[in-house]
């Protein structure tokens, strides 16, 4: 039976990864952070198949007494200040988890037993404004919020350690994912809960920002596939995942009011309090390399995806 380690678990990504391995019958450890309020809904059914170790990306010591406990065959890095927005506020916390958390948790690695397999949650931000369309694992980054250029770090570290000391380190360029377990505070969760809560007569209003804004969304559920299957492969390497196909946030918008029935254009209004300070252009994924190397494929169209957001959103609202 192989061993995993996942940092980040209780995250949307962490929790769909998670099932997965249990599926194919991995012993699955994952590392939380110790805090006053314990919020592990999204693995709550999971709970008894997992064993959860107390740690911290600021925290070297304790990266390296999760490894000794759960003495994994693999660690997936998914913790991270992962909040755009929140990144301009917090720049150097950011900077600490999402890039010197890297170096942390591979430096451990490194001491530990180089011979573990290490996947690296890069990001589709690390583009920014994109110096082509669609991006392959060659595009040149040019991030534009302190989370992009801290994930351009983490990429880059990983690199450094893959050469440097021949660990088996991957990174997969995921372009953005999401789930009825995206927090509420992303977009497309923040439009789908609106959407739910004004249906249900719970708000009146939805307030947004830049409607234009374009993004290549997928499913969670089908892009922690291409990260389990990176550290399958023979050789280590970097991936972009995504579909291919983008959208705008008011395609989002109007594939969420349209699955309740409703006429969006009479709730949404743009707020410019939600405008980023510099916005990232088009990014647009090519997974050619993915699906040749990998075999791998998204299944969940984007509609698919919102409207399995909205429903979810809709029991939950209706259970309370």
């Amino acid at each position: 039976m192989k061993r995993a380690l996942i940092t980040g678990i209780t995250g949307q990504d962490g929790s769909y990864l998670a099932e997965l391995l249990l599926e194919k019958g991995y012993v699955v450890s994952g590392v939380v952070r110790r805090s006053s309020t314990e919020n592990f809904e999204r693995i709550e059914h999971l709970r008894d198949c997992l064993s959860l170790l107390q740690g911290d990306l600021l925290d070297q010591s304790s990266l390296l007494a999760a490894l000794e406990q759960s003495q994994p065959d693999e660690v997936y890095n998914l913790a991270a200040q992962s909040f755009v927005p929140t990144s301009w506020n917090q720049a150097v916390l950011t900077g600490e988890f999402t890039a010197l958390g890297v170096t942390r948790l591979l430096e451990a690695i490194r001491q530990y037993n180089p011979k573990i397999r290490f996947y690296q949650a890069s990001s589709s931000e690390m583009f920014g404004k994109v110096q082509e369309t669609p991006q392959t694992e060659t595009t040149p980054f040019y991030p534009r919020s302190p989370y992009g250029v801290a994930k351009v770090y983490g990429h880059w570290i990983t690199v450094n350690y893959r050469e440097s000391y021949h660990l088996f380190a991957c990174s997969g360029i995921l372009f953005n994912h999401e789930s009825p377990r995206r927090g509420l505070e992303f977009v497309t969760r923040k439009i789908s809960d609106g959407a739910a809560r004004i249906k249900c007569g719970l708000a009146h209003e939805l307030r947004l920002g830049n409607l234009l804004a374009a993004r290549d969304w997928g499913f969670a559920g089908d892009y922690v596939e291409a990260m389990w299957l990176m550290l399958q492969q023979p050789e280590p390497d970097d991936y972009v995942i995504g579909t291919g196909t983008i959208h705008t946030v008011q395609e989002v918008v109007e594939a969420a009011f349209a699955y309740v029935g409703l006429d969006w254009r009479a709730y949404v209004r743009t707020d410019p309090k939600f405008f980023r300070p510099a916005e990232v252009d088009c990014l647009c994924a090519d997974s050619t390399k993915a699906k040749r190397v990998l075999r791998w494929e998204p299944r969940v169209s984007f509609l698919e995806m919102v409207e399995r957001m909205v429903s979810a959103d809709m029991e939950r609202l209706r259970e309370k």
